[in-house]
């Protein structure tokens, strides 16, 4: 037993000795030689600014760890303030940076070109448009290179108070049903005595239907649901309204967000991409005609500029005053905070953002808030697959855990309302990524203000558009006037009735 000790120590000194010769000559220790051993976790930081997200991040952050034992990912809540560059202070002084972080699509440019934000890899395959919305794909592409991963967005679109619908349906059904009863029973008091009178009277009465099922009153909302706003204004003539009603269509005019649908489809900010400054095109006869439209719905839906906000009108919507409203995807949280609090005996619906009239269409504006790989990580590979571990989560936690509405298809969220809600981002303009043309948004939320309150369109959208151009072009520019489009018409085509 000593003898096989004594080998053993033997064995042991002389490995000692080894290494210590090893040392000095390489002047690296074997135990400090990494090849030898498992590498260390590497740690992906992710920085964002919405709160409403710690829960999500965190939850995915600790299942993609227990999925991958080399990636530690870790989300760090940060200020928003002056983002972009603290992130870019980061990177340049602090081992602390952030290899993913989360910004809105219109900072894209910002950051690529401070080199924060670089190409995705194989952007070209991963952003299909199977897996990814239109506008999705748009809003995180910029000089035919794809910057960032679509992540989750913010538009808007026509909400309305089902129970107000389907009761309206009731009785028009109710009404037809009744009319058609009393029809085939004057045809029976009328009716011969001979079999084919008969006959013929069974025959009509048999046609009325005696019961109003569910499926007929969800037909029956689908054929009132408006198409335009002109159907709107159809609407509120017949609409015999419940005494707490207030307004059949009201929305904010004051916030370009809920009004940009008006516009939207024949204003050209800077292309599909919204990257190219030499695509803007603001001042057009489609836009005049479009703001004299919204202007003269101020006749018909009498909404004061000074004393409204979005909160107001979602309360107000909430509580059942409104019929119709214009409105983004948190108004579904909140109309089921107030229904699990007893506060709402309401049921609401989504429906496709309504064309203005039979001749002009609409498109509602979106933002996207993107996962963005940093140009100074030394973790590419390990940042685009936590990117793409998030973009590919069709859970739909992100909904449930911090009321976002993921940027792609595919994801199990339980309610119709919100499949619309992606089904009408598709279709919209996302915001553009030009840095001249950053405070657009400011000049048009201005402009339509004064527009609503009466002031001249052509010469308002003229005064925006020169405006940007002279951003853009670094001197003074001057559009040429467009003559204004006939009034009477565009009056003519809101009172019409789409088919």
């Amino acid at each position: 037993m000593k003898l096989k000790v004594r080998i053993f120590s033997i064995i042991l000194i002389a490995c000692t000795l080894a290494g210590t010769i090893v040392y000095a000559r390489s002047g690296q220790s074997i135990f400090e030689n990494r090849s030898l051993f498992p590498k260390s976790r590497t740690t992906v930081r992710l920085w964002y600014t919405d709160d409403s997200l710690t829960s999500y991040l965190q939850s995915k952050a600790v299942a993609y760890s227990e999925n991958n034992q080399n990636v530690r990912v870790e989300p760090v809540l940060v200020s928003g303030l002056e983002y972009l560059e603290a992130i870019n202070k980061a990177s340049l002084t602090n081992d602390n940076y952030p290899d993913l972080f989360i910004i809105t699509n219109d900072s894209l440019e910002k950051a690529y070109l401070a080199g924060l934000a670089m190409e995705i890899t194989d952007g070209e395959d991963y952003l299909s448009p199977e897996m990814f919305p239109d506008a999705a794909i748009s809003s995180v592409s910029y000089n035919g290179r794809y910057i960032a991963y679509p992540m989750y967005f913010e538009t808007s679109s026509l909400v309305y108070n089902k129970t107000y619908m389907e009761e309206m349906a009731v009785a028009n059904m109710q009404s037809e049903i009744d009319a058609a009863e009393g029809e085939a029973a004057q045809a029976e008091i009328d009716a011969s005595s001979d079999e084919a009178s008969e006959a013929d009277s069974s025959e009509a009465t048999s046609d009325v239907p005696t019961e109003i099922t569910q499926v007929m009153i969800e037909e029956e909302i689908a054929h009132n649901l408006p198409l335009t706003i002109s159907d709107i204004l159809k609407f509120a003539e017949s609409y015999n309204a419940p005494e707490q009603v207030e307004a059949v269509f009201k929305w904010d005019v004051t916030d370009i967000f809920y009004n940009y649908f008006f516009v939207g489809n024949y204003m050209n900010v800077g292309g599909k991409a919204g990257d190219d400054v030499s695509l803007i095109d603001i001042y057009n006869t489609d836009t005049i005609s479009c703001m004299k439209i919204y202007q003269q719905l101020n006749q018909f839906f009498a909404i004061d500029a000074d004393d409204i906000d979005y909160d107001k009108i979602v309360s107000d919507f909430i509580d059942g005053k409104i019929v119709f409203t214009v409105a983004t995807t948190d108004i579904l949280g909140k109309i089921k905070e107030a229904q699990d609090a007893g506060e709402c005996p309401y049921e609401f619906a989504v429906a496709d953002m309504p064309g203005l009239t039979a001749d002009f269409g609409t498109r509602t504006m979106s933002v996207t808030n993107c996962l963005v790989v940093n140009g100074y990580t030394e973790h590419i590979t390990e940042a685009n697959a936590v990117a793409r571990y998030l973009c590919n989560d069709n859970s739909g936690d992100i909904y449930v855990n911090s009321g976002k509405v993921a940027a792609h298809y595919g994801v199990k969220y339980n309610d119709s309302n919100i499949n619309t809600f992606v089904d009408v981002y598709n279709d919209s303009v996302p915001m553009p990524k030009t840095i001249e043309t950053s405070n657009l948004w400011m000049e048009l939320e201005i402009a339509f203000t004064k527009i609503w309150n009466g002031e001249d369109c052509n010469a308002t959208l003229r005064a925006v558009s020169e405006s940007i151009m002279t951003q853009i072009t670094g001197e003074a520019y001057t559009e040429e006037f467009i003559p204004d489009p006939d009034d009477e018409a565009i009056t003519a085509g809101l009172t019409e009735e789409s088919d």
